[in-house]
This record gives C-alpha cells, sequence and structure tokens, in this order.
C-alpha cells in the first residue's frame, strides 16, 4: 500500500497538525468546502488553473474558443487529478458549470476545488464531480474573471500550489502536501489517527485530559504497552 492510499485514513485535520510540526502553517484552503456533506475523502495530485482580475478586453464570451481557455485546460486533465482552480476568493462569477464539470468528469478527474464558486448546481450535482467551492453563483466567470493558464504554480485559499502536489479533501475542507512530504505525512499521519482513536477510546471510559491529550511520560509508557499487545 502506497503513501496516497494510506492518506485515505488519514483526516485533513490530522495532516495540519502533522505539516505543522514540519513548520508548515499554511496548507489549508480557506474558503473551499464540500458542495455536497457526505462524500468520500479524495487523495491526489494537483491539475492547477489559474484566473486573475477580470480584463474587459480579454474576459469576454468569446475568450471561451481560444488556445488559453478554461476547456483547453480541461482537455489537457491527466486522470486522477484533483483540479485546483484559483479564483481569488471571487464570489460573483461562478468558475466552472455543468458542461465544464461533465467534460472533467469523462477525462477522469478525481475532483474539483476552488476559493471561488461554481454555478448551474443543480446540473453540476448531477455530473457527480466531487466539488469543494465558496458557495453559487449564476452569472459566468468571464463577469469577474480572467482565466490565463494552467498547470503553474497558483494561490488558492490562501496556500501556495505547485503542479502534482497532493492534495486531500474531506468533509472538513482541502489541504495540500508538498510533494517531498507526501510519505512521512502519510506515515506520521496513520500513526497518529491510532493514536488519537486511543486517546478517544480512553475519555470514553472517563480519562481525564492532562497528561493523556498530550501524552506524559506515563501514559506514553501505556499506550505503547497496550499497543505492542497487538
Amino acid at each position: 500500500m502506497g503513501a496516497l492510499d494510506d492518506l485515505r485514513k488519514v483526516t485533513t485535520g490530522t495532516i495540519t497538525t502533522m505539516l505543522l510540526k514540519r513548520g508548515i502553517r499554511h496548507s489549508w484552503m480557506t474558503g473551499p468546502m464540500p458542495l455536497v456533506p457526505g462524500g468520500n475523502r479524495v487523495v491526489g495530485p494537483a491539475f492547477t488553473l489559474r484566473f486573475v482580475p477580470v480584463r474587459e478586453d480579454l474576459a469576454t464570451p468569446e475568450s471561451w474558443g481560444k488556445p488559453i481557455s478554461t476547456r483547453a485546460a480541461i482537455e489537457d486533465m491527466p486522470e486522477g487529478c484533483i483540479a485546483i482552480a484559483d479564483a481569488m476568493g471571487v464570489r460573483n462569477a461562478g468558475v466552472f458549470g455543468d458542461i465544464l464539470c461533465m467534460r472533467m468528469v469523462k477525462r477522469g478527474a478525481q475532483a474539483l476545488i476552488t476559493d471561488g464558486v461554481m454555478r448551474d448546481k443543480a446540473g453540476i450535482l448531477k455530473t457527480g464531480l466531487p466539488i469543494w467551492c465558496s458557495g453559487i453563483a449564476a452569472p459566468a466567470s468571464v463577469n469577474g474573471l480572467t482565466f490565463v493558464g494552467w498547470n503553474e504554480p497558483i494561490a488558492c485559499g490562501g496556500c501556495a500550489i505547485f503542479p502534482n502536489d497532493i492534495i486531500v479533501a474531506d468533509e472538513d475542507g482541502a489541504v495540500v502536501i508538498p510533494q517531498a512530504l507526501v510519505e512521512p505525512i502519510a506515515r506520521e499521519g496513520l500513526e497518529h489517527e491510532e493514536y488519537e482513536g486511543w486517546v478517544v477510546r480512553e475519555v470514553e471510559k472517563g480519562a481525564k485530559l492532562p497528561g493523556l491529550y498530550p501524552m506524559n511520560d506515563e501514559t506514553r509508557k501505556r499506550y505503547e504497552a497496550e499497543r505492542n499487545k497487538k
């Protein structure tokens, strides 16, 4: 089992804690939340899309047919990617609608995450594409944004995202893991999930938190002893 499979068992909350221990404080994207609650956790490499503020001479309906367009970017998406759209938190222009989301599904994209908003809610829900966003708006992207490129470094929800960084998204939002840290974060994350599971069982039994969470030396010895019995 690889690191990406392991990350499917690790919450975004745990991942942010593991990254914090390594000095990385900006890993959770502010804004994107699941459009449909209760979905599965998604894990995969980032495919980045970048918008800048609207430029009225460039952001027109005619731009949708140009070589640099959201349509062209979708055709470049590799199977298994997670599309990350930098919309600068703009909330009055939907970055993608139902037809583009359906094409992402056909391309094999796992999910779409944006700090902006979506449009065509009824239609995008029918596509089945897992989406994390900041809300819904009727106007198209060109009302407030200009699409300028893909597969380059972006900012999304206050985080720097590089192509092929690993993205994990669940009910608590979306986090980014730098490529070089994927394996240690996955390993440490699994260990932390096991520890917190044990803490929950201890609290259910009536244990007090001081010395338990975080563990003191005495509790650590007891935890390790019980763990080694497995």
